[in-house]
Formats: structure tokens, C-alpha cells, sequence
């Protein structure tokens, strides 16, 4: 018996051994799940589409909060359009003089009303470094540093919207 012979006998071999009917009914034993973990299964999955439903009605109700966080991605893109022309002082103008600016509470009124898990909440925090880090930054005329902290509050935006389940509904991000 040559090389080739010996090869095609193991895979004919292998071949009649996978339509035996014991073999046919190994993989449907293994995806059989246990009754207790398949009704934990299910509840789990019960109560994660309550709370993506429960976060939809929430975002349907809040026309204004969605209004003030699309005024931020618009306020976002004009001070990183002014940063990437080296134009702090339009930047600047966008951004307002202070952390304190009235624009700058209402998206956190947003935030708040938005946000529901720790990982969000921590993700709100860490834009609002980021965005103080900005006015600083653009206020002294820090080309790098403005540049730095939009890019940093722009991806914990990004990442907030993610979290929030807001992608459909905020344009421009």
C-alpha cells in the first residue's frame, strides 16, 4: 500500500465516520443547553431589550437634550475646523469663556438624563476634562494643547454617543 492509497483510505475512513448516525448526533448534544441556563438565558435577554426599550422612550421624550448635544457636535466642529486653520481666537469665540457658559450646562443636563450606566457616566467625565482642557488650551493660545484636547474630547463624545444608543439620532459625529 503506496502513500496516496494509505491517505485516501484515512479520509474515506473519516468521511464514513462523519454520516454514522452516532456522529450526527454528537454536535446537537453539544448545543443543548441545560434547562436552568437556557431560562437565565432567556430572562438576561428579557431584561436587556426592557432596558433598550426603556432608553428609546426616554430618547423619543427628550427633544431638547438631543437639541443641545447636536449644538455641541455643531460647536465641536466649528472649534476643530478654527484649530485646524490655527485660528484660536475663532475657537475661542465658538467655545465661549468659560467651563461656566450656559450651553456647557445644558449638555450636561443631557448627559445626565442620558446616561444610565457607571462606563457612561465615567465617559462623561472624562469629556468634561477633555472640554475644560480645551478652553484652557484655546484661551492661552496653545496650538498643541488646543489640538490634543479636541481630539480627546471628541473621542469621548464619539464614545458617549456609542454607549447612549444616539447614533441615529445625532447627525455630524
Amino acid at each position: 500500500m503506496g502513500r496516496r492509497s494509505g491517505l485516501a483510505s484515512c479520509v474515506l475512513a473519516a468521511l464514513a465516520a462523519s454520516f454514522s448516525p452516532l456522529a450526527a448526533d454528537r454536535p446537537a448534544r453539544a448545543l443543548v443547553l441545560e434547562e436552568d441556563d437556557d431560562i437565565e438565558l432567556l430572562e438576561r435577554v428579557k431584561e436587556d431589550r426592557k432596558k433598550r426599550l426603556e432608553k428609546q422612550r426616554i430618547i423619543s421624550a427628550s427633544g431638547a437634550e438631543t437639541g443641545y448635544l447636536q449644538d455641541l457636535i455643531y460647536k465641536l466642529s466649528k472649534v476643530g475646523q478654527a484649530i485646524d486653520k490655527d485660528n484660536l481666537p475663532d475657537a475661542s469665540s465658538v467655545l465661549g469663556p468659560s467651563t461656566d457658559a450656559q450651553w456647557v450646562q445644558n449638555i450636561n443636563a443631557a448627559f445626565s438624563k442620558f446616561s444610565s450606566s457607571p462606563e457612561e457616566r465615567s465617559t462623561v467625565d472624562s469629556f468634561n476634562a477633555s472640554l475644560a482642557s480645551l478652553f484652557t488650551s484655546v484661551n492661552k493660545l496653545d496650538a498643541g494643547s488646543s489640538k490634543s484636547a479636541f481630539v480627546s474630547s471628541a473621542t469621548a463624545l464619539e464614545k458617549w454617543i456609542a454607549l447612549a444608543g444616539l447614533s441615529g439620532q445625532l447627525k455630524g459625529f
